[in-house]
C-alpha cells in the first residue's frame, strides 16, 4: 500500500468499486472526482483501493492506485490495514455497496466520511446497515437533484449534508467534422440517430426499444434514418428481434464496443443523440454529446433533467410523450450551432465548474484554514 503521509496537506483514502482503467458513468465520476480531489488546494494524496480491475493509465497527480485485492476479506483487509498505517484524513466512498465498510474504516481511522451516490441504488431504501452507514457520513454527494431527494426521503441526514456535485465532460469531447466515420460506416447523406449506453438486461431503462419502435413512423414521414447503437451486452440480441420484427433492421446498426477516440467522431456525426431512459442517474453521454455540438434528446425523469438542464440545453420529454414526433421536430427544424451548444455545456458542466464544486464541497467537512 503506497504511503499517504509524502507531505503536508490533507490525504484522502478512496474505496471505490470501479477505478481508473475501468469503463462506465461510477468509474468516470470516481476518476474525474478524485483528480479534482487531488488538484484542490491543501491536499497531499489520494491512494485508491478499486473492487475491480482496470488499465491505469494516465493517472492524475498526487492520485496512487494499488491493484485490486481478491474477495471481500482481501479488500476489507487492505482498507483495514490502510487505515490504520496510515490514517487518512478522508475516506472516500464510491459507492453505497462498500458504505458500511467505509464507515468502519472512517471510525477506525478517526477520519471524515464523504460517501457517493449516483442513482438507481438509493433511490429505494437500501439495507438497514447500508442506511446507518450512509447516515454517519459527514458529506453524501449527489450526481444530481433527483438522487440527492431520493436519498432524502430515507435517510434520516440534514439537507445540508446531502450536496449535489454533478459529473462533468471530458476535454477530448469538442465539435468536429464527423464526416468521415459517416463514410466509412456507410452513412453518408442520412439522418443519423445515436445512443451510447450499455446493452443490459438490468437496463432496459435507457430505451433503446422505444427508439428502435418509433423508427417505422420516422421512415413513413420522409426520413432517411440510420439509428447506431454504441455499446456491448446481451440485451444487443432482443434490439435486434425487435428491429427485424418491425422491419427495420437494416436501419439499425450495432456498433459494439467504440473506442474512445472513435466514439468522438460518433457524436460528431449523429445529427441527434437520442436516449429516453428513465433510470439514469445523470446521464454523462447526454453531455458528451451535447459537448460534441450535437442536439440531444432524451427524458425528464431521473438524473437526465439535470443533464439536459430541464430542457435549456437539450430536449426533455414527458414519460408519455410521443418520441417519433420529438425526433420529427427535431430533424426537421434548424440544427443549433454546434460551437455555442459546446459552450453552453462546458459553462455549466466543463472542468472548472466541477472542480469548484468538488472543493465547495470539499470546505463542508475540511474548512480552509
Amino acid at each position: 500500500m503506497p504511503r499517504l503521509r509524502n507531505g503536508p496537506g490533507l490525504s484522502c483514502l478512496a474505496l471505490v468499486t470501479d477505478g481508473f482503467g475501468c469503463s462506465g458513468g461510477i468509474a468516470q465520476y470516481n476518476r474525474d472526482f478524485l483528480a479534482a480531489l487531488a488538484a484542490t488546494p491543501g491536499f497531499s494524496a489520494v491512494a485508491v483501493l478499486p473492487r475491480n480491475p482496470g488499465e491505469r493509465v494516465g493517472m492524475p497527480e498526487r492520485v496512487v492506485e494499488v491493484p485490486p485485492h481478491r474477495g471481500r476479506l482481501g479488500y476489507a483487509a487492505a482498507a483495514f490495514v490502510a487505515a490504520v498505517e496510515d490514517r487518512p484524513d478522508i475516506v472516500f466512498c464510491g459507492h453505497l455497496h462498500l458504505a458500511p465498510l467505509a464507515a468502519a474504516i472512517a471510525r477506525v481511522a478517526r477520519a471524515r466520511l464523504i460517501v457517493q451516490t449516483h442513482g438507481i441504488e438509493v433511490w429505494r431504501a437500501p439495507s438497514r446497515l447500508r442506511r446507518l452507514a450512509l447516515e454517519a457520513a459527514d458529506l453524501v454527494l449527489s450526481v444530481s437533484r433527483h438522487t440527492r431527494a431520493a436519498v432524502l426521503a430515507w435517510a434520516a441526514l440534514p439537507p445540508e449534508r446531502v450536496v449535489v456535485v454533478p459529473n462533468t465532460v471530458g476535454d477530448r469531447f469538442t465539435p468536429g467534422d464527423g464526416a468521415a466515420l459517416r463514410t466509412a460506416w456507410d452513412l453518408a447523406g442520412k439522418a443519423v440517430l445515436l445512443t451510447v449506453g450499455r446493452l443490459d438486461a438490468r437496463e432496459r431503462y435507457k430505451g433503446h426499444d422505444r427508439v428502435i419502435a418509433a423508427l417505422p413512423e420516422l421512415l413513413a414521414g420522409g426520413h432517411d434514418i440510420a439509428y447506431v447503437v454504441s455499446g456491448v451486452g446481451a440485451d444487443r440480441f432482443r434490439l435486434i428481434e425487435i428491429a427485424r420484427r418491425l422491419g427495420v433492421a437494416e436501419r439499425v446498426r450495432f456498433a459494439g464496443f467504440v473506442a474512445p477516440e472513435t466514439l468522438v467522431q460518433a457524436y460528431r456525426m449523429a445529427d441527434l443523440f437520442v436516449m429516453p431512459s428513465t433510470g439514469e442517474g445523470f446521464g454523462i453521454a447526454f453531455l458528451e454529446a451535447m459537448a460534441c455540438g450535437t442536439p440531444a434528446l432524451g427524458v425528464a425523469a431521473g438524473g437526465a433533467r439535470d443533464a439536459l438542464a430541464d430542457g435549456e440545453l437539450g430536449m426533455a420529454l414527458g414519460r408519455d410523450d410521443d418520441l417519433a414526433a420529438a425526433i420529427d421536430r427535431l430533424l426537421s427544424g434548424p440544427r443549433p450551432d454546434p460551437l455555442v451548444l459546446a459552450l453552453r455545456v462546458r459553462a455549466r458542466f466543463g472542468r472548472d465548474a466541477f472542480a469548484s464544486g468538488v472543493q465547495r464541497a470539499l470546505e463542508r467537512v475540511c474548512p480552509p484554514a
